[in-house]
């Protein structure tokens, strides 16, 4: 049986040591009384129902499965999963880090995206239940009606509604432009929507009292393509002017997908028969305002993959210590024993380092996108939020394809040390590499995160973003550029900063004769992108390491965060060199290919 325990202390590390979120937090009016303790007892509560309510119920909930009444259209979800969504809304965790207003806690971002990744560690499937209320509440909070936001939100942030988001049809994914759903106005000022929607994640579901799905459709004289789609908020149960719950709506699960992972999150077939709904935002800019839980969304299946990532690591450690397979070939380490546990030798060594840097690299990128977003919402200044907003928006598409695609690769490394153990459903390791093969396809395919990057975030602005991002970079190296220590940390870093612009250039030169060079280089482009963003907090967090060394600690905890990063900078950064020539490959070898695909 698999273990998890919430890395607590990594986690304190980069939120109080590298990020110091609190200092940066204070100027913001929100924010200004929260402090380290307070940060630290909350996710310390966390880690314990992740671990102890969350996580037992992972392996029989992918064992159990959903289960769908055809007749009437109800799900029930996997023994255990309704209690534990019961605790969880006792515990006020819907609520951490919504506003006040509407019953929040009002912490900040940061908080509840550490606390997310240890849920995503426990249970991928369950935590997706509430996880995708929060894109509701933010997409509502931002863009919807005053009479929207009395209704939805307080029962969200409570956690006595859950929310979702309704895109995808069966002849379109990504493509949203082609969507069919139609939506009818009335003369009441609601909307009759009818259509199909596939891949709902927790569609239906018996958590919760309501479900309050955001459905992208179109209305009868909208525009062909993503200008004539609007967004419409459609609860399950309609919803009385006095906030109780009236008549069921005709939006209803007609059928659950039978997946590789997840098993234990409902995953829908919705059909909406003439389902009443409002619309949130304006006419035929649905799609501006689904934005909000779009970008969310994007961020949280990150953050699934560094969960998973995480328990991943912990299990394959365990394992390693314990597994005794041959001798080292330098010669016996376990004297007293017929073999030496694996763990002895090089490549498992590899195997775990990769998944354990993976792990850190991405929690580090994720709280500091969370602080960016903080920042955006809250600080005074203007131009802080401006900043903010734009390099968040710069580090979304390689939050979700860079740590989704290193989380799938960390996976499959932890597996493979178990061997023939790791395909062997009780250990665990086979569902989560069944569990983190989703995340990478849905909220937007990787490829079109790349795609999002170079062309929308990198090349429509002439590098303008990216160059702020260098401006960070820079800055570290002025900084410890002349000390001796980080030397191993810094020139790599340097190089590729110096590389990326020349890099950057040379894409776009070649796209603007041939907008097929970019597909050909983004996914490429992306992990250079993704390493250079890694390559700057591993840096950072080297640097605190190595200043608390000096300064007299004796915490392991230093010695082992600076043998993670040089391992990162020695094994998995050299990537970019291979990455840099297949960008710079060209579209031939890939287009020039009738032959080869008759």
């Amino acid at each position: 049986m698999p273990q998890y325990n919430p890395p607590l202390r990594d986690m304190q590390f980069v939120l109080h040591e590298v990020l110091r979120v609190v200092d940066e937090l204070k100027v913001c009016p929100p924010h200004a009384e929260v402090d380290a303790d307070t940060i630290n007892a909350v996710l310390e509560e966390g880690g314990k129902f992740a671990a102890e309510v969350a996580f037992p119920i992972n392996i029989t909930g992918d064992a159990e499965g959903c289960r769908l009444n055809k007749e009437t259209h109800e799900v029930t979800t996997p023994s255990g999963f309704k209690a534990a969504y019961e605790q969880y809304v006792a515990g006020g965790w819907p609520a951490l880090s919504c506003d006040p207003q509407y019953g929040g806690q009002g912490l900040p971002f940061v908080v509840n995206q550490a606390f997310y990744e240890m849920l995503n560690s426990a249970n991928q499937a369950w935590t997706m239940y509430p996880g995708l209320s929060h894109g509701a509440y933010e997409c509502l909070h931002a863009h919807g009606t005053e009479e929207q936001k009395r209704l939805y939100l307080p029962k969200l942030t409570s956690g006595e509604w859950t929310g979702t988001m309704c895109l995808t049809e069966p002849h379109c994914g990504t493509d949203l432009g082609l969507l069919r759903t139609k939506a009818e106005p009335q003369p009441d000022g609601t909307y009759k929507l009818t259509g199909q929607k596939i891949f709902i994640s927790a569609g239906e579901h018996d958590l919760a009292e309501n479900i309050v799905h955001l459905v992208l459709a179109r209305l009868p004289d909208a525009p062909a393509g993503t200008k004539g789609i609007s967004l419409f908020v459609v609860p399950k149960f309609k919803v009385n002017a006095d906030g109780s719950l009236g008549e069921r709506n005709a939006i209803y699960c007609g059928g659950i997908e039978h997946k590789m992972g997840i098993h234990g999150n409902a995953t829908c077939q919705m059909i909406l028969d003439g389902a009443v709904g409002t619309m949130v935002g304006q006419p035929n800019k649905g799609l501006q305002a689904m934005f909000v839980m779009m970008n969310a969304a994007r961020l949280g299946v990150g953050n699934q993959s560094v969960g998973l990532t995480e328990v991943a690591f912990q299990n394959a450690l365990a394992y390693a210590k314990d597994r005794i397979q041959m001798r080292s070939l330098s010669g016996p380490k376990a004297k007293d024993k017929p073999a030496d546990p694996i763990i002895v030798h090089p490549d498992v060594r590899r195997m775990l380092l990769t998944a354990k840097a993976y792990a850190e690299g991405g929690r580090a990128l994720l709280i500091y996108c969370a602080l960016l977003l903080d920042k955006e919402l809250h600080h005074p200044d203007e131009q802080v939020r401006k900043d903010s907003a734009e390099l968040l928006a710069l580090l979304t598409p390689i939050a979700k394809a860079f740590l989704t695609d290193n989380g799938f690769i960390a996976v499959n490394e932890c597996l493979q040390v178990f061997g023939g153990h790791g395909y062997i459903k009780e250990w665990g390791m086979e569902q989560f590499v069944r569990d983190a093969r989703i995340n990478m396809i849905y909220e937007g395919t990787n490829t079109v995160q790349s795609l999002d990057l170079l062309g929308r975030k990198v090349l429509a602005n002439q590098g303008a973003t990216l160059k702020k991002f260098g401006k960070l970079v820079q800055s570290l190296i002025e900084e410890e550029g002349v000390n001796e220590k980080m030397s191993e940390f810094i020139n790599p870093l340097a190089q590729l900063a110096e590389q990326m612009t020349k890099f950057t250039t040379e894409i776009g030169f070649k796209a603007l004769q041939n907008p097929d060079e970019a597909g050909a280089a983004a996914v490429p482009y992306l992990r250079v992108a993704g390493h250079l963003v890694f390559a700057y907090f591993f840096a950072r967090m080297a640097s605190v390491a190595l200043k608390a060394i000096a300064a007299g600690s004796t915490d392991p905890f230093y010695r082992g965060k600076l043998q993670t990063a040089r391992f990162y900078f020695a094994r998995l950064f050299p990537e970019t060199a291979t990455l840099m020539r297949q960008a710079r490959a060209g579209v031939a070898s890939l287009l020039d290919t009738d032959a080869a695909l008759a």
